[in-house]
This record gives structure tokens, sequence and C-alpha cells, in this order.
């Protein structure tokens, strides 16, 4: 089982910027010398989370330059906000610079907040996505004699003559990695040999208690598809190998008891960090256009924890994890920097990183 490291830090003023971008680039330094296997990083905008994810494509450029040996993921580009000629090209060029070691989570979703800033309604954005997706396809495709592609999708427009550059780095362009929630995206991923995010709750409830339930649904439903889906041996073990739970705050410590203390705090202040963001967020929503109907609790909720949070002693964390190995799930990605990265939010961090190396790693590398 692979282990990879989720960048998801939050500032909460300008004067933060700056710091929190030079820390996570230490962070993602020491994630690749422990011996992750692969940094993630989201898209977002606006808000403070995760600034340097205005352009996430930027920011992985820098690090596959500094960590060559090391695979790249986006969980997950939202693929509405992006000009399908921008989105194709990014994702050629980061291609190339990874040579072929790149996973392009795609999905849908994202807040209102951030779909207004680039004129997209927030009920418009799944349809948006899925014409998004068509036409990069046929913009890789296209050949520089093939006939003019149009594009006219939502706030989206243009007509492309000849072709994306730079060409993909391998026969095909790089592994998109859609989200194995709906059939039509589990699909997209199996017949295209891709690995999929495995969701851990079944919306409009997105947190519970019981997330291995979740995650045994759909990894089986998209399994399935994937060897019916025909495709060599080769090609399965490494969509499989790349399937991928999610933890979007993983935080170890020498106890279970210290663990949840500072587990808490962690929380907290991730809390603190999402109120500020929903007071812009409503803002948002004022009109039905842009109205969200996911159940959002505070992250201190039990429920909360219970999906989006992996915590305890490295055996604590080590026994957690063993349904999941024996399930097949190749890579757990571990939000290590979840909420406002304080001093001793990195400290923390930090403390993560090297428990997971040291010690629980170990326990499922060659699985």
């Amino acid at each position: 089982m692979r282990f990879s490291v989720f960048l998801n830090a939050r500032s909460t003023s300008p004067d933060q910027d700056g710091r929190l971008i030079t820390d996570l680039i230490d962070h993602s330094d020491r994630a690749a010398a422990a011996g992750f296997d692969a940094i993630f990083m989201p898209d977002h905008h606006f808000n403070g989370y995760m600034p340097v994810a205005s352009d996430s494509f930027i920011l992985a450029g820098y690090l596959a330059a500094k960590h060559p040996d090391l695979h790249f993921g986006f969980s997950v580009v939202s693929v509405p906000l992006h000009h399908p000629v921008r989105f194709a090209e990014r994702v050629s060029i980061l291609d190339h610079l990874t040579k072929g070691k790149l996973l392009v989570g795609v999905g849908s979703g994202t807040t209102p907040e951030e779909m207004i800033g680039f004129a997209v309604n927030y009920k418009d954005a799944g349809a948006i996505a899925e014409k998004n997706l068509a036409l990069a396809e046929a913009l890789w495709a296209k050949q520089m004699d093939d006939p003019a592609i149009e594009i006219d999708n939502g706030p989206h427009q243009g007509r492309v003559l000849q072709r994306i550059t730079p060409a993909p780095y391998g026969e095909k362009h790089a592994r998109l990695m859609p989200v194995a929630m709906k059939e039509s995206s589990a699909r997209r991923a199996a017949v295209n040999g891709w690995p999929a995010f495995i969701p851990a709750f079944t919306p409009p409830q997105i947190y519970g208690t019981e997330p291995y339930t979740h995650v045994k649904k759909y990894f089986d439903t998209y399994k399935a598809m994937l060897l019916e889906a025909g495709h060599a041996d080769a090609v399965i073990a490494e969509a499989l190998s790349w399937s991928t739970h999610s933890y979007q705050c993983v935080h170890l410590a020498e106890t279970d008891e210290q663990a949840r203390e500072e587990l808490e705090i962690i929380l907290q202040g991730y809390q603190d960090a999402v109120d500020r963001e929903n007071e812009f967020n409503r803002r948002a929503e004022a009109g039905e256009a842009n109205k969200k109907t996911d159940v959002n609790i505070s992250a201190l909720h039990e429920g909360w924890i219970g999906t989006w949070c992996l915590y305890g002693s490295p055996e604590t964390v080590i026994e957690h994890l063993r349904p999941y190995a024996e399930l097949g799930i190749g890579n757990i990605l571990c939000g290590t920097t979840t909420g406002p990265l304080t001093e001793q939010r990195l400290a923390f961090a930090n403390q993560t990183l090297d428990l997971l190396s040291r010690q629980v790693m170990p326990a499922f590398k060659g699985r």
C-alpha cells in the first residue's frame, strides 16, 4: 500500500500566505526524504484554503524539479473552473515535467463562492464539468489537420484550429482520477484504466462513524468495472495501486490519548477557519442557482472525525488501516497540514510524518 501527503493547510490573513507556501515546501521536502510516494494538492480560490492552490500546477512543477522520483497528484481539480484548453495544456506540460508520474483528480464540486468568481453557477457545475472533460479529451486527440474544435460551454468559449501543445509525455495523456461516487465517474476511470478516489460517505450526508462500509461499496463497484474492461494485467495492477482513500486530517502521536488531545487542537483551528470562510459562502448562496445541498457539521463532531480523520498511536493507526489494505486500497492520502499552519500545527504535521514513515508505512509496504 502506498502513502501520499495531501497539502491542505489554510491561511487566515494575507500576511500568512508567503510563510505558508515556504512551510509547505519544507514539509514536502520532509515527506520526500521520509519515503512517501506522492504529494497531492487541492484546487481552491479566494478563501484562504491553500492560497498556493489557486494554481497548484505551478507548485507541482516546482516540487517535481526538486523531487523527480515522487508522483504528483491533485485532489481534486475543480473542472468547471478551468477553460478546457488551459486544463489540457497544463496537464500536458506537467505530464512532461513529472515524466509521466502525474495523477489528475477531477471533480465538479467546490464552494459557491469559488464558482461565482469564475462566472459558474453552482447548480450548473456538474454539466459544465462533464462537457469540459469531453472537450479536453477531444483537444488531446486532435491532430493538426483535423477540423477545428468549437468550445461553447458556459463561460468557456473558443475555437482551436491546430492542436494542444506539448503532446502527451507517453502514448496517452496523463491519468485522470475521477471520484468513484457516481456510476458514470467510476466507469470513466475503469474503462480508461485509471485509478479513482474511493469515498468514505454517501451524500447528502458527508459524515459518519462507519466509513469502511462506504469505501467497500464504492471500491468493489470500481474494481468490478475495472476488471470487466479488458485491460492488460499490468494496467489493472497500476490502477489499483493508486486507488485512493483520503483522510482530511491525519495525526499521530506516541499514545492514543496524546493524539486525540492534539487532534482536537488541530480541528478547533480548522473549524474556526471554516466558520470564517462560510460567512462569505453564505453571501455567494444568496441566489437559488448557488444553493448547496451538502450537509455540513462541525469538524469536532464524532461523525466528522469518524469519516475524515485518522489518528492515534502508530499501533492504533496500523490496526485501523489493515482492513483497507486487505480490501485492496492502493494509496492512503494523508492530510497532514489540515487547518491554519501555525508553528504548533507545523510541529504536529512533522511529528505525524515521522511516526507514519518510521512505524506505520513499513507495516504495509510490499503487501
